[in-house]
């Protein structure tokens, strides 16, 4: 297939919507703000870049993303300080946790810089925020003593195969899996705790695989999530039949390895965990865990509590969006804090996003028929 390029009104960063204009007094945020399922506002993702150095065939396929691919100019993306500023406004609203995401956020230059100041920050009960990085690892063991020393508390790290060619072929630039590992255990080495790999599932091409991950990282000290392959955007050619269901995930380590359910570890986590048992049949934590992330066959959307806000300042509201809200106008045009804290909220309030649970009830393979934005823009 030959090369094609999408331009900005393309469905990768979907349309966009100006605030909703508040009625009444502007009043001080509570940490308290609902949506209307009443769903709070816990958890923030920030892609800090639409770029990345990978073309994995679920996220940024080579022929949409190719050499003549129009990414954002540099003069669009939010600064450090916008970021930091809008993410101090989100946290008066509840957020305790803030995930930095991309495209691939190590790819932003000084990005370093950016985790020291919202390491800085404080929630609303004065403790600082949960701050966390996705990254596929291709540039951890250069960065990761400098992300540690800024204030990173977690990294989470994308890989879909520990077999070199079912990773270079998933990748498809031909980077090796061996330097993703190495990235991992220089996260481990310099102190970053409770380190995830997330591998995305997709049958036919590394379920194969599935096992030998689990194998790998047992005992590790790294927690191995395996996440259905999900229709965002429109150009990753999903498919049902692609999609390996959890359960079946669950069935086959269960057939050699010892699991145990667990219990979640906060309202709104995504993840079912799963404990490895000692010879006693209980969870040993010494062995770790496993998760299974279900967002095709089991939908989370009733406890979903996550805001985000893409490279540029557009606030979304679900990973499946089709629009999202300019807040960088309002940071560019000189409102003031209350201003936008107030347009956050109302925007929450408004919100009654509810994508994979509605998909349940659709046909296979029909999706929303909507314009979603592509996880390259919003991060995962």
């Amino acid at each position: 297939m030959g090369e094609r390029t999408i331009n900005i009104s393309e469905p990768a960063r979907a349309g966009v919507m100006q605030p909703p204009q508040h009625k009444g007094s502007l009043a001080e945020p509570t940490g308290l703000v609902s949506d209307l399922r009443g769903r709070p506002l816990r958890d923030l993702r920030i892609s800090v870049t639409d770029r990345c150095n990978f073309r994995c065939t679920y996220c940024m396929p080579k022929e949409v993303f190719g050499k003549d691919y129009q990414y954002l100019p540099h003069g669009d993306l939010l600064s450090f300080e916008e970021i930091t500023r809008l993410a101090r406004l989100f946290m008066a609203h509840g957020v305790h946790k803030i995930r930095l995401t991309g495209g691939e956020p190590l790819l932003r230059k000084d990005l370093h810089l950016l985790i020291e100041q919202l390491a800085a920050l404080r929630t609303i009960e004065g403790k600082a925020p949960d701050l966390t990085l996705t990254t596929n690892g291709s540039l951890l063991a250069r960065k990761a003593r400098q992300l540690k020393d800024a204030g990173l508390s977690r990294v989470t790290v994308s890989l879909d195969s520990l077999d070199d060619a079912t990773f270079r072929a998933m990748n498809d630039v031909d980077f090796p899996v061996a330097k993703v590992l190495d990235g991992i255990a220089t996260a481990q080495a310099v102190g970053l705790e409770h380190i995830k790999v997330n591998m995305v599932v997709k049958r036919g091409t590394n379920d194969h695989d599935i096992l030998a991950m689990a194998r790998h990282f047992r005992g590790s000290g790294v927690t191995l999530r395996f996440i259905e392959f999900m229709d965002v955007g429109a150009t990753n050619g999903w498919r049902m039949d692609a999609v390996v269901p959890s359960d079946e995930v669950i069935a086959r380590l269960r057939a050699e390895l010892a699991l145990v359910p667990l219990e979640p570890t906060a309202i709104g986590e995504t993840a079912q965990r799963w404990g490895y048992a000692g010879a006693d049949g209980r969870h040993d934590p010494q062995l770790g865990e496993v998760g299974v992330i279900s967002s095709v066959t089991r939908a989370f959307c009733a406890d979903c509590n996550r805001a985000r806000l893409s490279t540029e300042g557009r606030m979304y509201l679900c990973l499946f969006a089709t629009q999202g809200w300019d807040l960088r106008r309002l940071l560019r045009s000189g409102a003031g804090d209350l201003e936008i804290a107030t347009a956050i909220a109302d925007i929450w309030r408004g919100r009654n996003d509810r994508y994979s649970e509605l998909r349940a009830q659709m046909p296979p393979d029909t999706g929303s028929g909507g314009r979603r934005i592509e996880m390259s823009y919003i991060g995962g």
